[in-house]
């Protein structure tokens, strides 16, 4: 799959712009600060719905403005994919697929997109909420409904964390808590759901993890990673078991719950174990067997997607990192990335991407978010071609709520 063509509309910098894309290498070109990553960032939006760089909307949308639209033509197979989606700041996000109103689970996974950036260093050295966000993207490429899973689980969650607040303030014993089992129930069903397809995911990273590693570090070193989880003692894989070994422990959590005001057991505290020769990267890793490491994990998420998911080979978006990478390192990426169907590639300085070959390579220059070069219909110029202004201005629906 590849993005065939990319608009936005009062998306951060960009007034408004239009790129025509293929299956090709692209490299946009400019220096910092001049608005290239907000390309990318348009495209990984419109896999995910939501952005690397920040957590709301308020960023991504021009200063001045109430509303921001980002829309891309995907390919795959013959078969195109037109994706929609208006940010709000005032009322919420609206998303279409083919111009039928979708929510974020039904509309995430049909076109996917592997990002690695500068923030990737995180995932090595960050908390462990930065590897489980990462894992549970992935997740959603692999596995149909993840993400309503995932929501379901972490309302439930709060619901219960609010009755154990309650509870501590009002002195409430634990047996007399008896709408507690009833959260209780939907916590064990819904989390062990979710932690039988993050454990099959981890399971299908680690050989490629491995791999990866020792290509892009050049080393015969062991990389390795491993769900670490409170849930289940063993056999994270088998659904059964999880949901029996989660209910024992949430029940023999309880006092320690309602003392703290909080759940304590569950896929909510997993983490992603990575190591290097069995010592925790994120204690004994170098700044460059770190940064090896997450573009090891990604590219590995990578190979995931492209052997499990609908869409084929997930665009593969480089955002800034070759120069914070080696000669030899740069190399190694190139031949790796040079196997995907479309790679996008950002760069301050365009003499810090190699050649990738015989791979067709083109550039897009970025300046005060003008755009220049191959590919470019028209950036960031007023009065441009306005197709229908927002995405749901043809048809006055109400998109439904999408985040």
């Amino acid at each position: 799959m590849y993005v065939q063509s990319l608009q936005v509309h009062d998306f951060r910098n960009y007034t408004r712009a239009e790129l025509t894309l293929g299956p090709q290498i692209w490299v946009f070109a400019g220096r910092n600060g001049q608005g290239k990553t907000n390309l990318v960032e348009a495209v990984r939006y419109l896999s995910v719905f939501g952005s690397h760089r920040v957590s709301n909307n308020a960023p991504m949308v021009r200063a001045g403005q109430r509303q921001a639209v980002v829309r891309a033509t995907v390919l795959h197979e013959g078969r195109q994919l037109q994706i929609d989606a208006q940010l709000n700041l005032d009322s919420p996000n609206r998303i279409r697929i083919n111009r039928a109103p979708k929510r974020v689970g039904e509309a995430q996974g049909q076109f996917s997109t592997v990002l690695f950036a500068p923030e990737d260093l995180a995932l090595v050295k960050g908390g462990p909420e930065v590897r489980r966000r990462a894992l549970d993207e992935l997740c959603v490429g692999t596995r149909a409904r993840f993400t309503e899973t995932l929501g379901d689980y972490e309302r439930v969650l709060r619901q219960r964390n609010t009755l154990l607040k309650s509870a501590r303030a009002a002195r409430t014993a634990a047996a007399g808590l008896n709408t507690l089992d009833i959260w209780d129930e939907q916590l064990v069903d819904l989390g062990a759901q979710l932690l039988v397809q993050r454990a099959d995911l981890v399971a299908r990273l680690v050989e490629p993890l491995n791999r990866l590693y020792d290509l892009i570090a050049d080393t015969d070193a062991r990389a390795t990673a491993q769900l670490v989880t409170n849930t289940v003692a063993d056999r994270p894989g088998d659904l059964e078991h999880v949901r029996s070994a989660f209910a024992d422990r949430l029940r023999a959590a309880r006092d320690t719950d309602l003392d703290r005001g909080v759940t304590t057991v569950g896929p909510h505290r997993d983490d992603l174990l990575l190591s290097i020769n069995d010592l925790p990267a994120r204690e004994y890793a170098s700044h460059g067997e770190s940064w090896s490491l997450a573009l090891a994990l990604r590219l590995a998420g990578a190979e995931a997607l492209r052997l499990a998911s609908p869409a084929g080979d997930p665009v593969l978006i480089l955002d800034d990192v070759f120069a914070e990478l080696d000669s030899a390192r740069r190399s190694r990426l190139i031949e790796l990335a040079a196997g995907y169907e479309q790679v996008l590639i950002t760069a301050a300085v365009l003499d810090d991407v190699p050649s990738f070959g015989d791979r067709e390579t083109r550039t897009v220059h970025v300046a005060h978010g003008e755009l220049t070069g191959d590919g470019v219909v028209y950036g960031n110029v007023e009065g441009a071609p306005a197709d229908d202004e927002h995405p749901n201005a043809e048809r006055g629906d109400d998109g439904r709520d999408s985040r």
